[in-house]
């Protein structure tokens, strides 16, 4: 077994040492494992730090810079030379538990069966206080709709891709948007496949106050097409058993960004009428809360 490691990083030097020590620690184990980097145009010393990585020759690692796009285009652009088994997208202020990728092999050798029919195994994550971003798993397989949408997770989790099944989707990303939220890959995905669950965390996670996660409306406003199909794609589901208050979180968005993008048949393929019903008793309200808050 191979794991392949993708980062893709933007003015973060000062954070690559820490991802880079978590990620030799875990090779203890004689897992084989690849890093794979996409700098998207740093003007930091991210390049400098990396070659000193290189100079060690503790773990294999591919190096790429390109003028910046975005991490979700930078992905796209380099996960064709990843040639691991598995795959795991790992941000510049994540890093690895001490035994991530022994517990990674574990799941892995057990689940070979299921190999076609599962697109991740999906680990816990934990913030630097050890405490879980989110939920522990309640079910084995499942698939990353069903479980925000139907059980209610809100928190993050550790994604370890089969590498073939994920190399076959990208970041669907509009009108020459940079971001746009995993998510919407990840129900493609789910439509073929499901994921196998793990209570284990793998992951540590830190935000930067300069991250997506920390500046999420930031990204609303700058990135609102990406959002906009997303939420419809959502709302042309079977949406039988997602939660009420899962369902109002999808309209109240879809609202919001039919609103920055101008929409006029904002009912034109949604399925259900429960849907259509709510989208129309919300839209009035959900159009002038968003302008007001375009002009704060």
């Amino acid at each position: 077994m191979k794991i392949s490691v993708l980062t893709a990083t933007y003015n973060r030097a000062n954070l690559l040492p820490r991802l880079y020590e978590s990620i030799v620690n875990n090779i203890k184990d004689n897992i084989d494992v690849e890093w794979i980097i996409i700098d998207d145009g740093s003007k930091d010393s991210t390049k400098e730090t990396v070659e000193n990585f290189i100079k060690e020759k503790k773990i294999v690692i591919k190096y790429f810079f390109q003028e910046n796009q975005g991490k979700m285009q930078a992905i796209n652009n380099v996960i064709q030379y990843a040639q691991g088994d598995l795959l795991i997208e790992c941000d510049s202020d994540d890093y690895f538990t001490n035994n991530a990728f022994k517990s990674i092999e574990k799941a892995y050798n057990e689940n070979k069966n299921n190999n076609d029919k599962y697109y991740a195994l999906c680990f816990l994550k934990y913030n630097q206080n050890k405490e879980n971003m989110g939920r522990n798993f309640r079910d084995k397989f499942t698939t990353m709709f069903d479980l925000y949408f139907k059980q209610g997770e809100n928190g993050e989790k550790a994604l370890v891709f089969n590498t073939e099944i994920r190399k076959q989707y990208k970041y669907e990303l509009e009108n020459k948007e940079k971001f746009v939220t995993e998510a919407r890959m990840f129900h493609k995905m789910d439509e073929k496949y499901n994921i196998i669950c793990i209570n284990e965390p793998i992951m540590i996670c830190e935000y930067q106050n300069e991250g997506y996660t920390k500046n999420i409306k930031k990204q609303f406003v700058e990135n609102p097409y990406g959002y906009f199909n997303y939420f419809r794609e959502i709302l042309q589901k079977d949406m039988r058993g997602v939660l009420f208050k899962k369902r109002l979180y999808v309209i109240k968005h879809y609202i919001l960004f039919s609103t920055l993008t101008s929409q006029k048949k904002i009912l034109k393929n949604i399925k259900g009428i429960l849907n259509k019903i709510l989208i129309i008793i919300l839209f009035i309200p959900g159009r002038i809360m968003t302008k007001l808050k375009i002009k704060r």
